[in-house]
């Protein structure tokens, strides 16, 4: 190799390691942004009727507390390990430990996903069962005219 390319590959080599700055940044994700993305994850699973409050998150939207967003999710933040709480009601008739499962995939990689964060535990808590409304047929009104 002559030695004008050898100058020329350790100028490109040097160009190289230039631009490639690490760049450190700190960022924080909020546990209510975690929240709205579980709740949102979990709504989207079929069996789940809805998301509930637990005891603890009830008495604070009673006293002004009000997050309707991540209603019905607890977020545990340890670094960057996240555990999750869901409370939730299922339609009447689904199996609850497949809905369970496919809510617990759904939310592992809507949450590790978005935010970059591992997700250590999601755990599923049903707290009712919603029956669908059944139409109930009216009755017939007799008609005092038709009577003769």
């Amino acid at each position: 190799m002559s030695e004008k390319m050898v100058d020329e590959i350790e100028e490109i080599e040097s160009v190289d390691t230039e631009q490639n700055v690490e760049i450190a940044t700190n960022l924080n994700i909020s546990e209510d942004v975690i929240g709205i993305i579980a709740g949102l994850a979990a709504s989207e699973v079929d069996g789940i009727a809805g998301m509930t409050l637990g005891f603890v998150d009830g008495i604070n939207q009673i006293f002004g507390n009000n997050k309707k967003y991540a209603k019905g999710v607890k977020i545990s933040l340890d670094g960057k390990r996240v555990t999750i709480d869901l409370f939730v009601n299922v339609k009447y008739g689904v199996k609850i430990p497949d809905i369970a499962w496919a809510a617990q995939t759904a939310v592992k990689s809507a949450v590790e996903t978005m935010t970059g964060l591992e997700v250590v535990t999601v755990n599923i808590n049903v707290q009712g069962i919603i029956f669908d409304k059944v139409a109930t047929p009216k009755e017939s009104v007799i008609d005092d005219d038709d009577e003769d």
